[in-house]
C-alpha cells in the first residue's frame, strides 16, 4: 500500500508538473528585502508587473483538499509567503471558516479574526511569511473572477498590496484527475488595458456566462507554476496518505453525476443558441463576424471544444473505476504457498 500510494504521488507531481527545486533556498525569507520592495512598491507603476506565481505542492495539495471537502459550496482560505522577481512565491495554505453558497463566497469577521491569530501563531513558532492572497473555489464552473471576486481582490489590492487571487475548481479537478487551478490580479478601476490576449479557452456554463464577460476585462491571469522541496516532503507524504485514502473510496462518475447532468445539459442550451445564430445568419445571407470578433471561435468550435471536453472527463472515470475494480474487487486466488 505504501509503494502504491508514493506511486500515486509521482503521477499527482507529473500531471501537475510539479518540478523539484536545487536546495531549499526558496524557502528563505529575507525580512530586509521584502519590506524594502514593498516600500519600493513597483506594482503601482506597472499595472501587470507581476508574471508568475511559484505554489509550493504542499500548498497546491491543501487548497485541493479544502475545495473538494466544500462539495458544491464554495470555500476560501489564505495565502502565505513572499514575492520576488515579479512573481508570487506561495509557500503554504490554510483554510478559513467561513459561509459559502452556490454564487458566492463571504469571510465573516470569525474568518479575519482566525487569520490574524494564525498569522500570530506562524510569527511565534518561526514563520514569518506574511500573508500575499487568498484562495477559493468555483465548484463546476472553471477558474475565472466573478463581478464580486473583482469587487473583493481590488479592495485586498488598495490596502494590503502585493496581494494574488486563486481559484480552485474541485469538480473539474476530480474529473480531470489534474488541478484545475488558476492565479489573477485585478487592473485598476481607472486603468484600461490596451490589447487584451485571448487566454486559454474555458468552459463557462450558460448562467455564468454573463457574469464571466462582463467583468472579463478587470482583471487579468498568471502563468503559474509548482515546485517542491526537501523541506516540505516529510509534510506533503503526510498530507498525501489522507488524499490519496480519499481519492481511492470516491468514484468520480459517481461522486459527479451532477457536474455531468448540467454539464450535458448547459451543451444543449449551448446547442439550441448556436443552431439559431446559424439559422439567423443564413437568413442574412452567411455567417458575418463582425471584425472586432474575427479573431474569436465561433460557436459550433466552442460546442465542439465543451463536448469533447465531457466525453473525456467520463471516459478517464470510467477507466479509473475499472482499474480500481481490478486492483481491489477481485478475489485473488489461493497458492500454493498461501494454502501452506
Amino acid at each position: 500500500m505504501e509503494t502504491q500510494a508514493s506511486d500515486a504521488l509521482r503521477r499527482f507531481e507529473l500531471e501537475n508538473e510539479v518540478t523539484a527545486c536545487d536546495g531549499d533556498a526558496i524557502y528563505h525569507y529575507d525580512r530586509v528585502a521584502q519590506n524594502k520592495l514593498r516600500e519600493q512598491k513597483p506594482w503601482t507603476k506597472d499595472p501587470t508587473y507581476f508574471k508568475h506565481v511559484k505554489v509550493s505542492a504542499l500548498a497546491l495539495l491543501k487548497m485541493a483538499m479544502h475545495a473538494r471537502s466544500g462539495g458544491q459550496l464554495e470555500v476560501m482560505g489564505i495565502l502565505q509567503g513572499k514575492v520576488e522577481d515579479r512573481t508570487f512565491i506561495v509557500m503554504d495554505a490554510f483554510a478559513l471558516p467561513v459561509e459559502g453558497t452556490e454564487t458566492r463566497v463571504t469571510a465573516l469577521d470569525e474568518g479575519y479574526e482566525y487569520m490574524v491569530g494564525y498569522q500570530t501563531t506562524c510569527e511565534a513558532s518561526g514563520r514569518v511569511e506574511p500573508v500575499i492572497g487568498w484562495y477559493h473555489s468555483h465548484p463546476g464552473y472553471g477558474c475565472w473572477l466573478s463581478g464580486i471576486d473583482v469587487s473583493t481582490q481590488l479592495i485586498h489590492q488598495q490596502h494590503e498590496d502585493p496581494y494574488l487571487a486563486i481559484v480552485v475548481d474541485p469538480v473539474r479537478t476530480m474529473a480531470a484527475g489534474k488541478v484545475e487551478i488558476g492565479a489573477f490580479r485585478t487592473y485598476p478601476p481607472s486603468y484600461k488595458p490596451a490589447d487584451v490576449a485571448a487566454s486559454e479557452y474555458q468552459t463557462i456554463p450558460l448562467d455564468k456566462i454573463e457574469d464571466f464577460g462582463v467583468h472579463a476585462n478587470q482583471y487579468y491571469p498568471l502563468d503559474i507554476s509548482f515546485f517542491k522541496s526537501s523541506l516540505d516532503a516529510h509534510l506533503l507524504s503526510l498530507l498525501w496518505n489522507k488524499y490519496w485514502i480519499s481519492t481511492l473510496s470516491t468514484s468520480s462518475v459517481v461522486a459527479n453525476r451532477e457536474y455531468t447532468v448540467k454539464s450535458i445539459r448547459d451543451l444543449s442550451g449551448k446547442m439550441e443558441q448556436g443552431e439559431t445564430q446559424l439559422t439567423s445568419s443564413s437568413r442574412m445571407g452567411g455567417y458575418y463576424l463582425p471584425p472586432d470578433k474575427k479573431q474569436e471561435e465561433s460557436p459550433i468550435n466552442k460546442i465542439c471544444r465543451d463536448s469533447t471536453k465531457i466525453a473525456i472527463e467520463q471516459l478517464q472515470g470510467l477507466m479509473t473505476q475499472v482499474a480500481k475494480d481490478a486492483l481491489f474487487n477481485r478475489p485473488v486466488k489461493p497458492t500454493a504457498k498461501m494454502a501452506d
